[in-house]
């Protein structure tokens, strides 16, 4: 495993390099070995968070001035782990990579206090970074619309109901502007089918608002009832999982993962990113900031600003065209 060249290392038990006693080359074994099979984490997540940890050991035989033992980390204050991660800053480590590195560190102080070897309160006092949220990359028309379209998955070996399904959460994602939660929160009752053209939902906060259902939505919808095998009370969800239960979110990231391989597109094309699309797809044919924020259900214009990465040069030219002392 890679480890910072320049911090002294000892050899492990198993001819590893690995700094440390071997009273915690044996914890660390120990632990290493619950992260897959009790936490049942991925081999890329083990070999991370293993790599994580053996960075954080040879920092700290310069730091202590001595190889680290369990007690010894257990020992640490919050000043010895604000260090390390100050360390890591310098070595140009991004805030992203250190969150998930204290993250595996916090993981093995708790499987070192499960081992009876003391508290590891230090890891637990210390913030994570702050990492500025990035926006989803927004789908082309296209693409959005095959995501859509059952068809598009007509190849693989689901019910045909499930397709229907998935296609019409997909529509209301796109073609309404909705969250996931907000799609499975819709009632059986209220479905927008027939001649509805709009459906209240409830966003964030408890708030709710009025959103437009175009006809193709509609229809994804009615096509999704007729192949339903279930009843579906009234007051019910109306969408529902293979067992007639109420629909995880999960299922529907599943669906749009397996659609950004059948389409091409990139790991930013996640349910979210749908939404993002809807947004920023009408303000590019010509859809006012005030509206689009009230169909988001945002509570802040400057929100749906950045959401739809309306540039200056759009917000400049609006300006130029509207605004009388614009023209003088």
């Amino acid at each position: 495993m890679p480890s910072d060249s320049t911090s002294p290392r000892t050899r492990g038990e198993e001819g590893t390099l690995l700094p440390g006693t071997p009273a915690l080359h044996r914890v660390v074994a120990s632990w290493l070995s619950a992260l897959g099979a009790e936490r049942r984490l991925s081999p890329k997540t083990v070999e991370a968070y293993s790599r994580d940890l053996r960075q954080f050991l040879a920092f700290l035989v310069g730091h202590l001035g001595e190889q680290p033992s369990p007690g010894a980390i257990t020992g640490l204050k919050p000043a010895d782990i604000r260090a390390f991660l100050a360390h890591r800053r310098r070595a140009g480590i991004e805030s992203r990579s250190l969150m998930r590195q204290l993250a595996a560190l916090r993981s093995f102080g708790r499987h070192l206090e499960r081992e009876g070897h003391g508290t590891a309160s230090a890891f637990a006092a210390i913030r994570s970074p702050k990492v500025a949220k990035g926006l989803p990359k927004p789908v082309s028309a296209s693409a959005a619309l095959a995501m859509a379209d059952a068809g598009t998955r007509a190849g693989e070996a689901r019910e045909p109901w499930v397709l229907a399904r998935d296609a019409a959460v997909i529509a209301l994602l796109y073609g309404s502007g909705l969250r996931i939660a907000e799609a499975l929160g819709i009632a059986r009752e209220d479905a927008p089918v027939g001649a509805a053209d709009s459906i209240t939902v409830t966003g964030k906060g408890g708030k709710m608002r009025s959103v437009p259902v175009i006809p193709p939505v509609r229809r994804a919808i009615e096509e999704y009832l007729a192949l339903c095998p279930y009843h579906l009370p009234a007051k019910g969800p109306l969408f529902v999982g293979q067992k007639g239960g109420p629909l995880s979110p999960r299922i529907i990231q599943y669906a749009v993962e397996g659609l950004r391989g059948a389409l091409g597109l990139d790991a930013k094309a996640t349910p979210h990113a749908l939404r993002h699309s809807f947004a920023t797809h009408l303000l590019s044919r010509g859809g006012e900031l005030r509206a689009i924020q009230e169909l988001l259900g945002h509570a802040s214009l400057s929100t749906t600003q950045i959401y739809t990465q309306v540039d200056a040069a759009r917000l400049m030219a609006a300006y130029d065209a509207a605004h009388p002392r614009a023209r003088g």
